[in-house]
């Protein structure tokens, strides 16, 4: 017997956050509505995140970081690329859900994914060469050689930009990652469903898993206590209102993190990134060798 289209229920899509590789509820049970940018109508149900969300979520990127940060460059460079393959294999879908988060028409929202994907494939071709750029031999008075190399900062809490659910997310995301440090990401509040389904890309990507974990929630909620985690190491406010990332910096002050504030003015997420962000989350080991020994 066939069933008419009229008799079929919808089956909906359930958003999940991504921690440790795994897509687990939110730990309290809790989730809040996402509704459509233009007509605000329903769209799903994302996980409200807790504290002991954002604690897991740090814990799994903390045991990430010796394998992916000891990767080889290339091999990252490998594994970015992939992503790009991924995400361009889910076009239509993130199209879709990047209109509804943004308010975009299908050929904007379409063109936003483009660019997406184009950045990780930017990111990918970086992540063997900035070490070139940033590092180098010193010239040093004595007989002694002086070499300068960057290294993965650790463990970033990244604060996704508001206003760019899947472009922006990129931007901030691809260069902690490229550089060998492994991140915890909360997704913009009020549009969280491309950074959500972007979580299942990473896990049929090769990224290994808790190099990323994504979190949606209120953002004021899982900053803080990011902010005063001891084992974060870096902290991007990108999506951090003027208010609330005065207050992260402080408490960030307490651990001594490296902390990347938010721009002055809207961001421009279609213009070229540059290396800014990669340098962002990079320490400067520096070598001294005997000469001859």
């Amino acid at each position: 017997m066939k069933v008419s289209e009229q008799s079929r229920l919808a089956v909906f899509k359930t958003y999940k956050l991504y921690v440790g590789g795994k897509f687990p509820r939110s730990e309290s049970g809790r989730v809040y509505e996402v509704k459509d940018s233009r007509g605000g109508g329903w769209l799903a149900n994302a996980p409200l995140s807790s504290r002991k969300d954002a604690r897991d979520a740090v814990v799994a990127a903390r045991k990430a970081v010796p394998g992916w940060s000891g990767a080889t460059a290339y091999n990252r460079g490998q594994v970015l690329y992939r992503v790009a393959e991924m995400l361009e294999g889910r076009r239509e879908q993130f199209a879709r859900e990047v209109a509804d988060a943004e308010g975009l028409s299908k050929s904007k929202a379409a063109a936003a994914v483009d660019a997406s994907v184009d950045r990780w494939v930017w990111y990918a071709g970086w992540t063997d060469k900035i070490a070139q750029v940033v590092g180098g031999a010193n010239p040093v008075a004595g007989p002694f050689f002086n070499l300068s190399t960057p290294e993965p900062t650790g463990v970033v809490a990244v604060l996704a930009p508001q206003e760019s659910s899947l472009l922006g997310l990129v931007s901030v995301l691809a260069p902690v990652i490229a550089t060998g440090n492994a991140a915890v990401v909360v997704a913009a509040e009020g549009a969280p469903l491309p950074a959500l389904s972007f979580g299942e890309v990473l896990a049929s990507s090769d990224v290994p898993a808790g190099v990323v974990n994504i979190l949606s929630g209120r953002t004021a909620e899982l900053a803080a206590p990011l902010a005063a985690h001891q084992d974060v190491n870096g902290l991007d406010l990108t999506g951090a209102d003027a208010d609330l990332a005065v207050e992260l910096e402080r408490s960030a002050a307490d651990t001594l993190k490296r902390v990347r504030r938010p721009g002055a003015s809207a961001q421009d997420w279609t213009a070229d990134p540059g290396t800014g962000r990669l340098t962002a989350w990079l320490e400067t080991k520096t070598v001294w060798h005997p000469i001859g020994v």
